[in-house]
């Protein structure tokens, strides 16, 4: 008969103990009434499969198409605090902005979670498709989202990949003229769809005046001022300042009238088949 020694027999009780203890169950909390406070929020939240978790949206949310049937909850820089708690969410989201931190404290401090991810380049658009994913139990999903996408900006860059880069600026408003500038969203996107922004400082959306522009003398200007729609087609050839650029000489003014072109969202890789057009009409993009 085998003698059990007394550390042996204390070894055999310890493991007993530990392969019976209960595991500690892993956090499936997933937030189930999400408000979103951005179009960008919003559109990866239906792209993951989570549409059905929205209760709430900005005022600026507009796809897919039946979340107009949402309340709304304010606009990205003044969201109401009270319209927000109406709707008792567990999670609200949205893209970095002024009203962020202000906002997130408040909600956090009343037990709602929040996820505000900065999105100002292609891998911040990436890492919120995740964060919602994981938030809202549709990882999976999301990173199907994003190799989806991951296709599409690959199979843009071998398209431009051959063609001179295009000195552009990008500009999104003319009174004043507000422009893309380095360190932003659009100054990746001008990149990736064959350009070279000609604007190399002030900030990642410095306002410019017309002298500036005048001197950086651009190849093409894409003109994406959505919120200036009366004055759309205004820069031409009979545009005093504007006139004289290389640019409107050569009618290589375009202007972009689907904002989706520059949203930091699951349709990244269409917008940048636009952009890309955009810039260089002879290429074929499929």
């Amino acid at each position: 008969m085998t003698r059990v020694t007394i550390p042996a027999l204390l070894a055999v009780l310890v493991a007993t103990l530990f392969a019976c203890r209960p595991r500690a169950a892993p956090d499936l909390h997933h937030a189930s009434r999400v408000v979103s406070l951005s179009p960008s929020t919003t559109e990866a939240l239906a792209a993951i499969g989570a549409r059905g978790v929205l209760v709430g949206r900005s005022r600026y949310c507009d796809y897919p198409a039946d979340v107009s049937t949402l309340p709304e909850v304010g606009g990205y820089v003044d969201p109401s605090y009270e319209a927000i708690l109406a709707l008792a969410p567990d999670l609200v989201t949205g893209a970095r902005g002024p009203a962020g931190p202000a906002l997130s404290s408040r909600l956090t401090s009343r037990g709602i979670d929040t996820y505000f991810p900065v999105t100002e380049s292609f891998d911040g658009v990436d890492a919120m498709l995740r964060g919602l994913g994981a938030k809202t139990g549709h990882a999976r999903e999301a990173e199907a989202v994003v190799r989806a996408m991951h296709v599409e900006e690959e199979r843009v860059s071998a398209a431009v990949a051959s063609r001179p880069a295009v000195r552009t600026l990008l500009i999104f408003g003319i009174s004043p003229i507000v422009a893309a500038g380095p360190g932003g969203f659009p100054d990746e996107m001008l990149r990736r769809a064959g350009g070279v922004n000609v604007v190399t400082d002030g900030g990642a959306y410095p306002t410019l005046g017309l002298e500036h522009v005048m001197v950086l003398d651009p190849d093409v200007v894409v003109d994406a001022a959505w919120g200036e729609a009366a004055d759309h087609g205004r820069i031409s050839a009979d545009t005093p300042g504007w006139r004289e650029l290389r640019a409107v000489k050569a009618e290589r003014v375009v202007s972009l009238r689907d904002e989706v072109v520059l949203r930091p969202g699951p349709r990244l890789g269409e917008g940048l088949r636009q952009l890309a057009h955009a810039l260089h009409p002879e290429v074929t993009l499929r």
